[in-house]
Parts: structure tokens; sequence; C-alpha cells
């Protein structure tokens, strides 16, 4: 099922770092634990602990290779993928660390959505960066895929890129088509890794449907995936059959239950309307109405913690979405007038997300609540047959239409997940 294991024993991952395997340099994500754990549906994930006291000293992969003298990468040419996220925890960039390694050569970037320094919300174009002086590719432009040109004279592709945990978020497409040219160039791919920010134990929603595949869907998986950025690599390179020359380097001190404020890693937006941990947790859910007739918060201070429209009614929506008692979340009707996207200039009518319970909150139920009852107050005013865009699965959104309790809409899809003994053993 679909769960966060919240039944289960703490002891079941209480120490991540003996199930991993160990090369020099780097930690490697043991595979059979993650495909394990994604395939039962998370059903062996542990509790979400409420945060208390001092964080944990976290260390992502970008600092793991530093501490260890960037030792994995000696000798290559490198081309690094990442954006404004990729820092070490005293905040110094990524590309100036390796350009600055003398056993290291940096020889260019691969641009993905929103650029190297992750401001633009637009295709990205080939430049200059002015630090390094080395070329910034596109490989949001006229291709998603880096080309045989741009990897003719690597021996090795850096990926390091903070996700979020939602199937749609395109950084998780962008690291399986990077995998892709890899195999395909013979260049090999190292993931520096990152916690998931909204902890590993939310995984949640229907399985995307085979023919819906694309760039906010790159495999047949939930919409909360419960990954990092490392494990999902491991993932696609044996369910996909990759097959690329992956290492992963591991973050260390992390456990699946820790949220980003537990970690005490700065937080950096990974996009432009990314801006805290509370927006992450509920993007999973409330950017299923991103291509409806809904706007999401963009052009706001608070991007994903609103959404409306001039068609609604604010406080008949909030007092229709309260009294469904969905777990973790209480509704404010508000008004809002986004600045930019959708609705620019334009009064929208909605309700303000207040998280009052994140153990409690699972994102993606709620955002399917919230889509059931906009049809059932508004009708063909809302589009609902546009959510499928990121839902990607004709099954459960029969079920949206025809439920009679939201409730129903959730139990649609539990089971869809393989179990894990079909890949305890093999992998």
């Amino acid at each position: 099922m679909f769960r966060n294991g919240r039944g289960m024993r703490e002891n079941n991952w209480k120490e991540d770092r003996s199930m991993s395997d160990r090369i020099p340099g780097s930690r490697v994500v043991s595979l059979a634990v993650v495909v394990m754990f994604v395939m039962s549906g998370c059903a062996h994930a542990p509790n979400r602990d409420v945060a208390r006291g001092a964080p944990a000293e976290v260390l992502c992969g970008a600092d793991v290779l530093k501490r260890d003298g960037y030792k994995l990468l000696e000798g290559m040419r490198v081309a690094l993928v990442t954006n404004q996220t990729g820092r070490d925890r005293e905040g110094n960039r990524l590309p100036d660390l390796l350009a600055g390694a003398s056993n290291v050569k940096l020889i260019k970037f691969l641009a993905p959505e929103h650029g190297l320094y992750g401001v633009q919300d637009e295709t990205i174009k080939d430049t200059v960066d002015p630090k390094t002086k080395l070329p910034v590719l596109s490989i949001y432009g006229k291709t998603r895929k880096p080309t045989t040109q741009m990897l003719s004279d690597v021996d090795a592709m850096v990926y390091d890129l903070q996700d979020v945990g939602a199937r749609f978020y395109t950084v998780s497409a962008t690291l399986g088509l990077c995998m892709q040219a890899a195999a395909e160039h013979h260049v090999k791919l190292i993931v520096l890794d990152r916690p998931n920010p909204i902890t590993g134990t939310i995984c949640d929603g229907p399985i995307a449907d085979k023919s819906k595949l694309d760039f906010v869907g790159f495999a047949q998986m939930p919409v909360a995936h419960g990954l990092t950025m490392g494990e999902l690599a491991k993932y696609y390179n044996a369910e996909l059959k990759i097959g690329c020359d992956l290492t992963v380097v591991q973050c260390e001190n992390w456990k699946r239950t820790m949220w980003w404020d537990e970690t005490n890693l700065q937080w950096g937006n990974s996009s432009p309307n990314m801006r805290n941990t509370t927006a992450a947790l509920l993007y999973t859910g409330i950017c299923l109405l991103e291509a409806t007739n809904t706007s999401v918060g963009r052009g706001t201070n608070q991007p994903f913690e609103f959404f409306g429209a001039p068609w609604m009614d604010s406080r008949k929506l909030s007092s229709a979405l309260n009294g469904m008692e969905i777990p973790g979340v209480r509704f404010v009707p508000m008004d809002f007038t986004p600045s930019e996207s959708k609705f620019k200039n334009e009064v929208c009518h909605g309700c303000y997300v207040i998280v009052t319970d994140r153990q409690k909150l699972e994102p993606v139920q709620m955002g399917v609540a919230i889509v059931w009852q906009l049809r059932q107050l508004f009708g063909e005013k809302f589009e609902v047959d546009k959510v499928n865009r990121l839902l990607k699965s004709d099954k459960t959104m029969s079920v949206i239409k025809s439920a009679k309790d939201w409730k129903e809409i959730p139990a649609s899809w539990q089971g869809e997940w393989p179990n894990s003994s079909r890949y305890g053993r093999s992998i």
C-alpha cells in the first residue's frame, strides 16, 4: 500500500548506514534496500518523528566528495549537472569547488530547468559561467538530454540537484535522461546525493500510466516517491534497465524520518517557487491543480500554500474542505492577486492551506480530496480532466468523477505497487 508506515517500528530503519555498500571515497546506496522500500509502497518506512532539539550534522554527497579530496573524480574530465542548490554545508558553490580542485578537470556545465542559477522560468540558453569562465550548455532547450557533442570530451557527468520527492518535479526526469545519455556514450555518472526535504517516508498516489510517461512523469512510480536522487538513480538503473556506469555518493548522518529542518542544512530554493519545506510538502498535492484553471499561488509570496481562481467561492470552498477533516491541514478562505503566471493581476478567491500536523498529512491524498471537492462544488467550471496532466492515472481520474466520498479515491490505488519479494533477492 502507499503508506508511510506509521505503524512500523522505528528500529526497522534505525541505522540507515548499516544497509549501505561502501566504495573508497564514497558511500553507495544499497539497491536491494531501496527497491524493497519503494516497491512495497513504503510499508517498511518508519514513523515520521516530531523534530526536537538540535538538528543532526548531515553531510550531502558534495560534502563527502570534498572531505575525501575529490578522489572519486581524480584525473577525469567532468561535466557538472547542477544549479544553485549544488553547494556544500558552508555554502560554497560546487562549480567553484570542482574548478578549484587540482586533481579534477571541470570542463563544462549542463544546465537543467531554471538554469545554472535557478532563477529562470523559461527555456534555457547556452551561456558562460562568469566566475569559472566555463561553458554552460542547456539541457532544457532544444534538447533535454545531453547530446553526443556535449559528452564527446567528457569522462564523467557529476549530477547534484535538489529534489522535493514528487514524480513531476523535473529534476527526476533530467536525472533519467542524463543516465540514458551516460549509458549511450559510455560516460560515468556520479550522483551526489541530497536529503529528500519532506522525509523519505512519504510514498503516496497512483502509479503513472505507461502511456502517459513524459518529462513530468519519467517512470511508472507514485506521485510522491519517498526517495532521494541517489536512490532514484539506483531504481532507474535497475527497473528501467538503463545500465549506466553509476556511482552514488550518499549522504551521511541522514535518516529517512528527517525533515529538512532536522538536517542543519541551509535551505536553497530548488526552483524559483520552491521556497520552504512547507511548500515542498504541499507541492505534491496542490500542484495537481497546476494544469487546470486554478492558480497554485505562483506570483505570490507563498507558492503552493495558496490556491484559487476568480470563479471560486472561497468561504464555501474552505467550509466544505474543512468539513472533510483531511488529516494534518486546515483551510482558510482568502483572496490573492498573482503578480505573474496564471490569472496575473486578477483577484483569485480560494484557500490558504495551513499545515497543522505534518506528521499526519498525506499530501497526495489531500490533493485529490481538493480536486474531488472542487468538482462537487463547482461542476463544469472546474477543468477536472486537466488534473490528469500530472496525476497520470485514468483509473484514479475515473474514481474522482464517480466517488460519493473522497476517501474512495486513495483506496483505489492501494496495492498497485508490486510486492517487494519480487526484488528482494535478485538486486
